[in-house]
């Protein structure tokens, strides 16, 4: 499955469905940001579970401020509406995966 850009008004039904959801929040100005983007992409095709989406936090400050973002790249995993992992700048795939227990 691809990745999604997520904005506020799909917010709340995207987490509110059953799947798990994998949300990346960036700015395009960020240098481990764009690092981090193809490890979500492959995350993104390799557990077609999960929908993932893109957060661009200069553009949906509401949604980051909803997340208390003050450092990016930040990755969070919902499930059932809740923040069940995060992590916090860039990690290698497998890195990033042990962290949020997938």
């Amino acid at each position: 499955m691809s990745v999604q850009r997520v904005n506020e008004k799909m917010f709340e039904e995207l987490i509110g469905g059953e799947r798990p959801v994998l949300l990346d929040f960036y700015a395009d100005w960020c240098g481990p940001c764009r690092m981090l983007a193809p490890v979500v992409a492959e995350i993104a095709e390799e557990h077609p579970e999960i929908t993932v989406g893109k957060v661009n936090v200069d553009e949906e400050s509401g949604l980051a401020a909803k997340f208390g973002i003050t450092s990016i790249p930040f990755v969070a995993l919902i499930r059932g509406g809740e923040v069940v992992a995060t992590s916090l700048g860039y990690r290698s795939k497998g890195d990033l995966m042990a962290a949020l227990g997938l």
